[in-house]
C-alpha cells in the first residue's frame, strides 16, 4: 500500500514496522506509546546500551503522523506520546504545520531534529538525547518545552516564536560548529523562559531575545573555554526579573522562583567565560546573588547602558576580568562589599543609582575605595553621584566626606603651585567641608599671636596720635583682612616682629580665602 493511501478512514499501511504499526495505533487513541524494557540501564537514552530495530521507528512516519496522519479513533483526540522509542534518520518537519499534540520522553534520535519555520500548538520533548534541534523561526502557540534532553551539537531557535514558556531546566548542551550551544537571538519567549541547572559548553546567545515575563538561570553552569564569551545577550529585553541566582538541589529539584530555604544544599549559577548584557532591559530586577564568575584577564561582565529598577550584585567577586557598569542606570542598588572587583577591575563611568542597599556591613572607606577602584584615572562623576545619593537618603555627613576625597583625588591630578594650594585649603577648612576647622586655626593663631604681642616694643609712629596698646586687638587686626580694628597703622614694629606681623597678615588672608572658596562650594551644593 502506498504511503497516504487509505489511511483517512483509519486503515493501517502495510509498510509498517511491528513498532511503527503500535505507534500508529497510540497516536489515533491518543496515548502514550512506551517502548522502554524496564531496566534503567538499558532505557538510560543518555547511555550506551543499543536499542534494536524493536524500539525503533523511522522520523519518516513520525512525520507522517505530524502533518497527515489518520483520524482519531471516535471519541479520542489523536497525539503522540512516545516513551523509550529511537527515532532513526532525520526527523524533517521544515515548513509545516503540526496539529497533534506531541510528547516525546526518554527517547533516542539518531540525527538531527529540523523544525524551521514549521508550526506548532506545544511541544514537549523530556529527557531526550538529541544530536541537534534546528528550529530557527518555529512558532508554537503553547510551550515548547527541551527539560533534561542533551543536545550534542548545539540548538538554534533563531528568531523563534514561543507562545508561552520555553524550558530548559537541566539541559545539557553542546557547542555546534560555530561554537554556540543555543542560539536564540532575535526569540521571543511569551512567558517565563526558565533555563535552571542547565549546563551549556559553548556560547549561549539571546542578543535581542524578548521575554514576556521572567528569565531564569538559577544554577545554571555556563562554560566556554574556545571564545571570550559564555553568555551573549546584547539588547536582551526580560519584562520582569533575570535571575543568575543558586537553585536548590533536592528531590525534586527545587526551581520556579522559589527561594531555597537555610540549610538547603544549592547549585550556585556558574559562569566561565564573559558575560554581555549591555544594552538590556530588565523590567523589576537583575539577580546576580551568590553567582560565581571566572574570568580571563581580557573577559568581563558587561552591564553596559543596562536599565533595570534593581541591580542586586550580590555574587562572588570575580578574580580576574573586569566588572563593567558603564552608562548602565539602576534605580535601587543592592550590593556587598566583598562582590566587587579591586582596582583595574571596575568600570562604572556614567553609572546611575539612585539608592544603595548594602548587604552586611559597607562601611563609608570601603565605599571610597569602590569608587577609587573604579576610576584609575581621576573622574569627578562616581564621587558626585555617590555623594547625591547619600545627601537624598539623609546622611549629609557622609557626603560632604565623598565631595572631600573627591577633592583630595583631584588634588593629585594638578600642577605643583595648585596641588600646593590645594594642600592649604585641606589643612585649613578641609576644602570647605569642614568650616570649623578655620574657626579653631584663627582661634589658635590669635591666641599665640596675642601672648607674642604682650612682649613686642611697640613706640608709637605719632605721639599723642594714637590707641590705646592692645595686644589682642592688635593681633586680630592684623589677622582680620579687609576688616580695619583702629590698631594696625599707628605702632612702629621692628625686626622679627615685623617678620611675625606679615606672617600674620598672610594666614589671615590664606584662612580668609580658603573660608570663601568652601563657602562658595557650599552654596553651589545648596
Amino acid at each position: 500500500m502506498s504511503e497516504g493511501a487509505g489511511i483517512r478512514n483509519g486503515e493501517l499501511p502495510d509498510e509498517l514496522t511491528a513498532a511503527e504499526a503500535g505507534m500508529w495505533q497510540s497516536f489515533r487513541n491518543g496515548s502514550v506509546y512506551d517502548l522502554r524494557s524496564g531496566d534503567s540501564l538499558a532505557d538510560d537514552p543518555h547511555g550506551g546500551h543499543p536499542w534494536g530495530p524493536e524500539r525503533s521507528v523511522r522520523a519518516r512516519i513520525v512525520a507522517w503522523l505530524l502533518l497527515d496522519g489518520p483520524p482519531p479513533l471516535q471519541g479520542r483526540v489523536a497525539s503522540l506520546k512516545l516513551t523509550g522509542v529511537q527515532i532513526t534518520d532525520v526527523l524533517d518537519l521544515a515548513g509545516g504545520t503540526v496539529v497533534p499534540y506531541l510528547e516525546l520522553k526518554s527517547c533516542r534520535f539518531e540525527k538531527e531534529i529540523l523544525l524551521p519555520e514549521a508550526r506548532f500548538q506545544t511541544v514537549r520533548l523530556v529527557n531526550c538525547s538529541v544530536p541537534r534541534l534546528e528550529a530557527a523561526r518555529v512558532h508554537t502557540e503553547g510551550d515548547l518545552h527541551l527539560p533534561r534532553c542533551r543536545f550534542h551539537n548545539g540548538v538554534r531557535l533563531t528568531d523563534a516564536h514561543i507562545g508561552t514558556d520555553l524550558l530548559l531546566n537541566q539541559a545539557v548542551v553542546y557547542r555546534d560548529r560555530r561554537g554556540r550551544s543555543i542560539t536564540g537571538d532575535g526569540m521571543t519567549v511569551g512567558q517565563d523562559l526558565q533555563a535552571e541547572m542547565l549546563e551549556s559548553h559553548g556560547e549561549l546567545s539571546l542578543r535581542g531575545a524578548t521575554v514576556g515575563v521572567s528569565l531564569s538561570l538559577r544554577g545554571s553552569r555556563l562554560t566556554n573555554p574556545y571564545t571570550r564569551l559564555a553568555l551573549n545577550a546584547p539588547q536582551l529585553t526580560v519584562n520582569r526579573t533575570l535571575y543568575m541566582t543558586p537553585a536548590a538541589v533536592g528531590n525534586p529539584l527545587q526551581t520556579g522562583g522559589t527561594t531555597p530555604a537555610r540549610g538547603t544544599v544549592v547549585q550556585r549559577f556558574e559562569c566561565q567565560g564573559g558575560i554581555r548584557l549591555d544594552d538590556g532591559r530588565f523590567g523589576d530586577a537583575l539577580d546576580l546573588e551568590r553567582a560565581r564568575f571566572t574570568f580571563d584577564d581580557d573577559q568581563e561582565l558587561s552591564l553596559r547602558r543596562v536599565q533595570t529598577p534593581e541591580l542586586r550584585f550580590l555574587g562572588q567577586k570575580p578574580e580576574r576580568g573586569k566588572v563593567v557598569l558603564s552608562g548602565a542606570k539602576v534605580v535601587t542598588l543592592v550590593d556587598r562589599a566583598a562582590s566587587w572587583p579591586g582596582p583595574g577591575g571596575l568600570h562604572m563611568g556614567g553609572f546611575g543609582y539612585e539608592n544603595l542597599v548594602p548587604q552586611g556591613a559597607f562601611p563609608l572607606a570601603r565605599r571610597l575605595e569602590w569608587v577609587a577602584a573604579a576610576t584609575a584615572e581621576y573622574n569627578p562623576e562616581p564621587y558626585e553621584r555617590l555623594a547625591t545619593v547619600l545627601r537624598n537618603s539623609g546622611e549629609d555627613e557622609d557626603a560632604r566626606e565623598v565631595l572631600l576625597a573627591k577633592q583630595r583625588r583631584r588634588r593629585e591630578t594638578l600642577p605643583l603651585a595648585a596641588k600646593l594650594w590645594g594642600y592649604a585649603q585641606d589643612l585649613t577648612v578641609a576644602y570647605g567641608y569642614r568650616p570649623g576647622r578655620a574657626a579653631l586655626w584663627m582661634a589658635v593663631l590669635w591666641a599665640a599671636t596675642s601672648i607674642a604681642f604682650r612682649h613686642a616694643d611697640h613706640p608709637p609712629i605719632k605721639t599723642g596720635e594714637h590707641p590705646p596698646w592692645d595686644p589682642s586687638l592688635f593681633a586680630l587686626d592684623l589677622l582680620l583682612p579687609v576688616i580695619d580694628l583702629g590698631q594696625v597703622g599707628f605702632w612702629q614694629l621692628r625686626g622679627g616682629w615685623q617678620w611675625l606681623a606679615a606672617v600674620v597678615i598672610l594666614f589671615g588672608w590664606i584662612l580668609a580665602t580658603t573660608v570663601a572658596a568652601g563657602a562658595t562650594r557650599l552654596l553651589r551644593r545648596g
